[in-house]
């Protein structure tokens, strides 16, 4: 997944992404966080606060810091947050949604659509093709570091 510590999205779906790594501990699912804004320029999402942010949040997963924002262009990563799902063959299985929450719009945050699909993943079965995208802060690029599928 790719967060980050300011977005108001994760913000609001913070407590969820700890739960994702409890709920999910030992089912053979490695979860990883990536942070991949520009700290200079964002000063919440550099690597000292975003440590900070996994222990107060109790994350039981790595939450790692993407300076050269290569891991990002990589993964075609767009918002905050981002998240993909990968099956046992390293195959992108989903591409999508926490769920249908958003800051403001009276909706439980819930975890519904990415754990529909892990669940499927983790039984070998097909995940669904209705992946809704998600919606989030855009990835602050560094300046003139924006990739092409960015402008």
């Amino acid at each position: 997944m790719f967060i980050c510590r300011h977005c108001p999205y994760v913000q609001h779906v913070k407590g969820e992404l700890a739960k994702l790594g409890r709920n999910y501990a030992g089912r053979g699912l490695a979860i990883a966080a990536i942070s991949s804004n520009d700290a200079e320029n964002y000063p919440d999402d550099a690597p000292k606060s975003l440590k900070t942010m996994a222990e107060e949040l109790g994350f039981n997963f790595p939450y790692l810091y993407d300076e050269t924002q290569e891991a990002a262009k990589a993964y075609g990563a767009a918002c905050t947050p981002d998240f993909f799902l990968y099956n046992s063959k390293h195959e992108l299985a989903y591409r999508g949604q926490l769920d249908d929450s958003r800051p403001g719009n009276g909706k439980p945050v819930t975890g519904k659509d990415l754990c529909a699909a892990i669940d499927a993943v983790l039984a070998g079965k097909p995940v669904s093709r209705d992946q809704k995208p998600s919606i989030g802060c855009n990835i602050k690029w560094k300046p003139g570091n924006e990739p092409e599928y960015f402008k």
